[in-house]
């Protein structure tokens, strides 16, 4: 049986034979270390002349068996080539037994698709045989193992490739010499048959000998079968099949020169002459070149992004970042482009846009929250993610209905080797399990089954009562997810996934505090949400695509604070259906539906804003409080379309238009948007530029839309966005890139007093912008360490109305620094440490700052009111004009695994802030508003965690 790799476009290795004089071996060897010239190479395979032989033919010396020459290694490619995959290893098929039993041979052709761990992920017939081969064959093959296919700057890369397996029936071995016949010889020809560039041995090729006219006689079993000087050797020559090793062996040979032919389907044949003397073994190895006839790779490295930055975490670094806990949706903010948000807030900051600017993706559906409470954890474990694929602006047309940042969540596929697996973790904050693997009776269909809970409440709640917070609820927190999967036809997938998450918290106020007397009671709040998701994917030929996701949702949100409550709840039904076309070479069309719709439930109980003439900075908790409940339904559908141009290798152009509508204010928003990058530099280093413009639109509120609180006559937010920049390839694993971006903000929501009413007048009357750079320097994970260092210069400006003065926003950050990184020490140690320093937060003073000299310490700071005996704060300055110290702090975090021969146990201790730096997140005044203080973030925070898996 016989197998076809993927193609090795140089030329392999030159025949070895193993033979005396040392001066011959000698020569032979340098000859083995220098690989040929392809031209030299496929002269010989493609029979223009077989290579003359040397006055002392080239052999190796030998032991009593005979040597062995070591194979030299496959040809490298040239840099900025992409190269296919090698395999490690044949795994012979097993021949059907009732295609043995009837004598029937047969070849089958595969496809298979190798990801970029060079495991085969899919076997698909292409070239049948039936009788049993196929079923055999596909068996087989997903046993195999390469090294991955890789791009021109050596990164790997997923791959297609056909593979053939030949069928062939063995040859029976001569029968035994006869009596008075001459006596056998001792195998004096034997060896290996290979392909050459993987050393893959090759079964069922066919190897043959012909004596050369004037130099053997060739006999068979002890018979002479030809004479010196006699007939054509094709007349009478012997042939014999290679078995599983790639291993033939002939036997009783005469003395004398002999040709050797070698054929294998797919391969280039190969004649040679090889000697043999008397009471000598000659062994040899031949290698083969593919002909390429029939077969073709597809290297499926990672297309250009359709955005203008893409930056992608993949699963070696997003599991050691330090001070993430392992929780990989915490490492976004180490990323060029976000902020860091207030302590224990768990906010998206990203490129000056608020947090609820930007969206985040659960395998193509959306999710209204990505953390628990306080940022402690994600809301997906990071066992089951594959890839975090994040957009900070101009992304693709794909997306819509917002105007900051994309984040993308891939979840990955469950184990497919057909064992059942599973991982128990505990640490100082929450408790994990997992289970995946096959489905019992049904074939190519596997789960996989989490689940998380909280345990922060038990170890810190009784902290917080004995400090006096009135704890009637410690936090709690848990999520969960199913999937199924299945691959109904070799080409298609389909995922079942059904995941949610749910948060509480509830504190008691026995006392209310000093500026808002009627705020006592309960403190509660719940968020809950759930997806019921469908995917499909489907490549439908290798031209079209088809992917579409479908998601029934429910989202809940409960708070209450003693009298004032607001609850939502929303049940809706989200889908996208992307259909690609490659219209030609170098033309993608992709194009898109998008649709958004449900149910809505607002209950709401909330202090009215100021009447005309009332004191502007009174108790909020003392106002009139206003009781609103609505429910209804919207309608958000959308298309898109884009193409992806690459009019060279170098280039390449993506021009989208999106389409939106929301029934809710019945608007029509159109936005165009244009991304391209060009390789100033190809291979390597590789030099890109890249730029983009691009047209968002962002939907308001629906508290800023639905009567009688909003105003249904609201526009949605625009925002223009423009980024260009340059990447630059330093080494194979280092790279370096640097964008500058700025983005135009128009149409803000902003609520105004409407004069004699109670309500907010929500209007389209802010504007806003954002400038900024990011640097990025990043090492690629390897076997041994991966890291990067990060820097974001940014400033962020709104102005709230016509007329009114330009000012920086809340979250605005000047500088964000992240140097990080992680090793691996050897013997299951992994070590890693990271550093932040970022400009303060911003924060609205009603007191002025007693260590600058301006301070005045005898202004009024507050106004007394009488009715409620409270002070009510003036603010010092414009809302948003103090800056508070610079933020800085030292994570470190180190692993360790043992390995066990069923199962894996890893340890890890995580130290937030190791040098217990206060850093300052806010500013607190006295019940008189006449002093104030920094409130200091969180001290010191070692995690120590367990993990088993097996």
């Amino acid at each position: 049986m016989t197998q076809e790799p993927a193609p090795i476009r140089a030329g392999g290795p030159l025949p070895r034979r193993s033979r005396r004089p040392r001066a011959a071996a000698l020569a032979a060897l340098l000859l083995a270390a220098l690989p040929p010239s392809p031209a030299r190479a496929q002269q010989q395979q493609q029979g223009q002349g077989a290579p003359q032989a040397p006055a002392e033919p080239p052999s190796v010396p030998r032991g009593e068996g005979g040597a062995i020459v070591t194979p030299a290694a496959p040809p490298v490619a040239p840099a900025g080539q992409a190269t296919p995959p090698r395999a490690l290893n044949y795994t012979p098929p097993e021949y059907p037994p009732e295609a043995e039993k009837q004598g029937l041979q047969g070849a089958v052709t595969l496809q298979l698709d190798i990801d970029r761990n060079g495991r085969v992920k899919q076997a698909v017939v292409i070239e049948s045989a039936g009788n049993g081969f196929d079923e055999s064959a596909v068996a087989a093959a997903r046993k195999l193992e390469f090294e991955p296919a890789r791009r021109g700057d050596g990164t790997p890369a997923a791959a297609r490739i056909r593979y053939r397996y030949t069928f062939t029936l063995k040859t029976a071995a001569p029968p035994p010499a006869a009596p008075g016949e001459l006596a056998p010889i001792a195998d004096n020809l034997r060896g290996t048959v290979l392909a050459s560039g993987g050393d893959v041995p090759l079964a069922g090729a066919t190897v043959s000998v012909a004596p050369v006219a004037g130099g053997a006689a060739l006999s068979v079993g002890g018979r002479p079968a030809l004479s010196a000087g006699g007939r054509a050797a094709a007349d009478a020559a012997p042939e014999v099949t290679t078995d599983e090793s790639g291993g033939f062996v002939f036997l009783n040979l005469a003395p004398g020169r002999y040709q050797v032919t070698v054929a294998a389907p797919g391969f280039e044949p190969l004649s040679v002459e090889e000697d043999v003397a008397a009471g000598e073994q000659v062994e040899v190895k031949y290698r083969l070149l593919p002909s390429g006839e029939g077969l073709e790779v597809t290297v499926r490295g990672d297309r250009p992004p359709r955005e203008v930055t893409k930056r992608t975490l993949e699963q070696r670094e997003i599991n050691r970042i330090p001070g993430t806990n392992g929780d990989a949706l915490r490492s976004l903010p180490n990323l060029p482009g976000v902020a860091r948000p207030p302590v224990i807030a768990g906010l998206l900051i990203v490129r000056g846009a608020g947090p609820q600017d930007t969206q985040v993706f659960v395998d193509g559906t959306q999710v209204p929250l990505v953390y628990h409470f306080g940022g402690l954890s994600s809301v997906v474990p990071t066992e089951m993610l594959k890839v975090i694929d994040f957009y900070p602006g101009n992304f693709s047309a794909k997306y819509g209905r917002v105007q900051g940042g994309i984040v993308d969540v891939a979840l990955r596929s469950p184990n497919e080797d057909g064992k059942l697996h599973g991982l128990a973790q505990m640490d100082l904050i929450d408790a994990r399990v997992l289970l995946e693997g096959p489905v019992p009776f049904l074939e190519n269909t596997r789960f996989m089954v989490a689940g998380r809970r909280s345990h922060i409440g038990e170890s810190f709640g009784p902290v917080l009562e004995a400090a006096g917070a009135g704890v009637t609820q410690a936090p709690v927190y848990y999520d969960y997810q199913v999937l199924l999967e299945t691959e109904p036809t070799p080409s298609s997938r389909v995922r079942l996934t059904f995941f949610g998450s749910d948060d509480a918290l509830e504190l008691l106020l026995s006392d209310p505090q000093p500026n808002e007397p009627a705020l006592s009671g309960n403190v509660g709040l719940h968020t809950a949400f759930q997806r019921l998701q469908l995917r499909y994917d489907h490549e439908l030929t290798d031209r079209d695509r088809l992917d579409g996701v479908l998601a029934i949702a429910r989202d809940d949100a409960d708070f209450g604070i003693g009298p004032i409550y607001f609850q939502l709840d929303l049940k809706t039904l989200s889908g996208r259906l992307e259909y690609a076309r490659r219209v030609a070479k170098g033309v993608v069309f992709n194009a898109g539906l998008d649709v958004f719709a449900g149910l809505y439930e607002v209950n709401l109980r909330a202090p009215a804003p100021n009447r005309p003439g009332e004191p502007p900075n009174q108790p909020f908790s003392t106002r009139t409080l206003q009781e609103v409940s609505r429910d209804g339904d919207f309608f958000y559908p959308a298309a898109y379309a884009e193409l992806e141009l690459a009019p060279s290798a170098r280039a390449k152009i993506v021009p989208g238009l999106r389409l939106d509508y929301q029934d809710l204010n019945q608007q029509a928003t159109v936005s165009p948007r244009v991304n391209g990058r060009v390789d100033v530099v190809q291979g390597f280093p590789r030099t890109t530029v890249k730029g983009g413009v691009g047209v968002f639109h962002q939907p308001p509120q629906f508290q800023e839309v639905i009567p009688p609180l909003g105003n249904p006559g609201l526009k949605s937010t625009r925002a223009l966005h423009y980024a260009l920049g340059v990447e630059q390839e330093v080494t194979r694993n280092i790279e370096a890139s640097a964008e500058g971006f700025y983005k135009q903000l128009d149409e803000l929501v902003v609520g105004v007093n409407r004069p004699g009413s109670i309500q907010l007048d929500y209007q389209n009357l802010g504007s806003g912008r954002v400038v900024g750079g990011e640097f990025l320097l990043k090492y690629k994970p390897d076997d041994g360490f991966f890291g990067w260092v990060a820097y974001t210069l940014s400033r962020s400006t709104r102005v709230p109305g016509p007329g009114e003065a330009e000012r920086l926003v809340s979250f605005d950050q000047t500088h964000i620094l992240t140097v990080l990184g992680s090793y691996r020490l050897g013997d299951g140690w992994e070590f890693g440490a990271r550093f932040r320093l970022v400009s303060g937060n911003l924060v609205t003073p009603n007191v002025c700052n007693v260590n600058e000299l301006s301070c005045d310490p005898y202004r009024t700071n507050a106004l007394f009111y009488a009715p409620t005996g409270t002070y009510t704060p003036i603010p010092f300055s414009t809302p948003n004009s103090e800056r508070l110290p610079p933020f800085h702090q030292l994570d470190l975090r180190l692993d360790k695994t043992w390995k066990f021969p069923r199962w894996r146990l890893s340890a890890y201790l995580d130290v937030q802030n190791v040098y217990n730096n206060a850093n300052s997140e806010a500013v607190q005044y006295n019940y008189d508003y006449t002093a104030r203080q920094y409130v200091t973030g969180l001290p010191i925070l070692p995690s120590f965690g367990l993990r088993g898996e097996f």
